[in-house]
Parts: structure tokens; sequence; C-alpha cells
């Protein structure tokens, strides 16, 4: 039996592999995969802050930052003040429209692979991963 630390580097792989793969495809619309899985997020939890969405992605403050301004910048996002001091993000009209394009690119790519080994979306693998992700990202964890 394969000793389970590897799954970390199998998914390290994956996700090397997914940004290689993707990002001309974004980078048609300006974007990189870590700006389109903001804009993703964003779309997920209207009136999101930017310290949420670097906690749920699991990035660095200052790289949230700087791929919101340029998402801002190309009318994808506005920003809107939060509850104290937290800027709260929501989608503009021109990021509505490029976000369908963006959930495209993602689910082609993962589905292209998954039917390539015959997983799918309801494996008990896809289930055992969201759940390690939830524990992650929680804000329950101390």
């Amino acid at each position: 039996m394969k000793d389970i630390g590897y799954l970390a580097q199998d998914i390290s792989i994956l996700h090397r592999q997914y940004y290689k793969d993707t990002g001309k495809q974004f980078k048609k619309h300006h974007l990189n995969p870590t700006a389109a899985c903001i804009l993703l997020t964003v779309r997920d939890h209207p009136d999101i802050n930017q310290n949420q969405v670097a906690k749920s992605l699991v990035i660095d403050k200052g790289l949230a930052t700087r791929e919101i301004k340029k998402m801002e910048q190309l009318d994808y996002l506005t920003k809107t003040s939060g509850t104290g001091k937290a800027i709260n993000l929501n989608l503009t009209g021109t990021g509505k429209k490029i976000v369908p394009i963006i959930n495209d690119i993602r689910k082609e790519w993962w589905q292209s692979r998954f039917s390539e080994t015959g997983i799918s979306p309801d494996s008990p693998l896809v289930a055992a991963i969201e759940k390690v992700v939830k524990v992650i990202t929680s804000d329950d964890k101390e």
C-alpha cells in the first residue's frame, strides 16, 4: 500500500497540470487560474470580503489583493464597503458574463481528467477530498 503522504504530492501534480493546461485559456480573458478561482468564489458567495476569499482559497492575502485589483480594472469585480474595514466583492455585469466561460474551462478540464480514469463526481474519493478541504478552510479549527 502506498503511503498516504504521497497523496499530497499527487494532488500537487494535478494542481500544477491544471494551471499549466488552463493558463492559456484564462489568459484570453486577461486572467490566470488563481484569478479564475477568485471570480468563481465571488459568484458562489456574493458580498464575500477579500480576507474571506484568501482564506477560502488558502492563498496569500497580498496575492488575493493584487488579483482582485486587476479584476476590478478589467470590470469583472466591484468593491463595496462591508462591516468594519472589510471590503465586499461582487461581480459586475461583465464579470457575470465571463464567469460561465471560466466555469466551463475548469469543468471541462476536470471532467476530461476524471473520464480518463473512470472516476465520477460521486466517487468516495471526491467526497473525501471535499471533507478535508472543508476542515482546512473551516472557521472552527484552532
